[in-house]
This record gives structure tokens, C-alpha cells and sequence, in this order.
């Protein structure tokens, strides 16, 4: 199967951690700057020239349909994008969003991320790592800022060094994803992606992992919020690749 790579986004979870603002919004329509979260992320991928998308929806998943203007038969077109509404289900888990979203893929490659994660990704990086690799899924690992300060101690408890809120050492999953279709393999029933869906793909040496050094941040909480929206506000935001700022 040929065609545009398509990019199916996670918008279907309640957003727990964010309860302050979705309540009666989903995570997805959170504001950034003035705009949903959503939108921030698509137009990442638009800017790169990747404009057909798949939404998996769940809790409040009108009000997603509602902010693009309705659709009909699940699908909506406008001059720079395609949007496919699919219903998941509000208390769904990733990786059965991922296998709901199934029949909507046409492709045999689609990129795959969560509806609340920013980044200045190079997308066409990363999808040439993944169809040179020939693996079954790649995953975007990053090495965020932690939140507290790290403090080394000598044996007898005097500090050496304090370093305010440095990057992780380590790797995590940074939640941007390219899939071939033998990822549909690896879910079952209604899964949580990040657990044994990836662990076996791992076990299968069927996963790979492209390294992203430039900027990242996921908005879980309400402080994510606001430090996203200070970010916006200050004219520095660095996932907004496309604006000259």
C-alpha cells in the first residue's frame, strides 16, 4: 500500500492530572498560546509536510469534531490537511486506541503520538531512521529536564555539587512513534502501549529507538501548563518551528 504517511494522535484520555482544566474540556483542547494543544502538534507535522491525519477519540471526542467544524462520515478536509475522526472509547488504553484505529490506516508506515507531548522533532529524520532500520516500530526517546535540583554528596554528607533541575542522564519515551503495520501484531485486546506491546516488540528485537537532543515537553500537569504558556508568552517557544518569532 502507497500514499501519504498518515499520523494517528492520541485524544481520547481524560486528562486526570490536568482535572483543573478538563472538566469540561478534553486534554486535547487545552490551551497553549491561545490555541488547543492539538493544534499545536498537527501543525508540527503539517509544517513538515505530513497532512493526513487520524484522530482516536475518547472522552469529550465532540468537542474535538466540534473545534474542527463537524464532519461527515468521520472525515473532514481543508485546504492543507484531512482529518479522520475514529471513537475509541473515553476509558480506552493507548495501545487500543492504536488497534481501534486499525481499518483507518492505509498505509503500511504511520507515525503514532500522544495529544499532549511538544517538540522541535525533525520528522523526516526520524522516518528515514525508522524505514532504514526495516524494524516493525521506532520509538523518539528524549532526555528531559528534571524538576529538582541534584545534589551530590561526599561520605561524610557535605555537598559537592548542586546543580539546579539538570537533564536526565537516561532515556524516556518521548512519545512520538513511526509504525509499520506489524505493530497491529502486538496488540491484543485493549492494551497500554508503553507496557507489554513495547516490551515484546523490544524481546522481538523488532524496536529501535531514534535519539532527539532538541527540545521536548509534555504538558501532564497544570504547572506543564503554565510553564507552556509562559514559554508562548515570552517568545520563546521552541516547538513552533514554523513561526519567526
Amino acid at each position: 500500500m502507497t500514499g501519504p504517511i498518515q499520523t494517528l494522535i492520541l485524544c481520547g484520555g481524560r486528562g486526570t492530572r490536568l482535572r483543573e482544566l478538563t472538566e469540561t474540556v478534553p486534554k486535547v483542547l487545552v490551551e497553549v498560546g491561545g490555541r488547543p494543544i492539538l493544534w499545536h502538534i498537527m501543525t508540527t507535522y503539517v509544517h513538515q509536510g505530513f497532512t493526513d491525519f487520524v484522530l482516536a477519540l475518547g472522552y469529550l471526542g465532540n468537542e474535538v469534531e466540534d473545534y474542527f467544524g463537524g464532519a461527515d462520515a468521520g472525515l473532514h478536509r481543508s485546504a492543507d490537511q484531512s482529518i479522520r475522526f475514529i471513537d475509541t472509547g473515553p476509558d480506552t488504553n493507548t495501545g487500543g486506541r492504536i488497534l481501534l484505529a486499525k481499518d483507518a490506516i492505509a498505509g503500511d508506515t504511520f507515525f503514532a503520538t500522544y495529544g499532549d507531548g511538544l517538540s522541535d522533532l525533525d520528522l523526516g529524520r526520524l522516518l528515514a531512521f525508522h524505514r532504514a532500520h526495516g524494524r516493525a516500530a521506532t520509538v523518539t526517546v528524549v532526555r528531559p529536564q528534571l524538576q529538582f535540583g541534584m545534589v551530590e554528596l561526599d561520605d561524610e554528607g557535605g555537598v559537592v555539587t548542586f546543580t539546579e533541575k539538570p537533564r536526565l542522564d537516561g532515556w524516556v519515551n518521548g512519545g512520538f512513534f513511526v509504525f509499520d503495520r506489524r505493530v497491529f501484531d502486538y496488540l491484543d485486546g485493549d492494551p497500554v502501549l508503553e507496557q507489554e506491546p513495547l516490551r515484546h516488540l523490544a524481546a522481538d528485537g523488532q524496536l529501535m529507538a531514534f535519539r532527539h537532543e532538541g527540545f521536548w515537553a509534555c504538558m501532564d500537569t497544570y504547572k506543564d501548563t503554565l510553564a507552556l504558556n509562559a514559554a508562548w508568552n515570552s517568545g520563546d517557544a521552541p516547538w513552533c518551528t514554523w513561526l519567526e518569532r
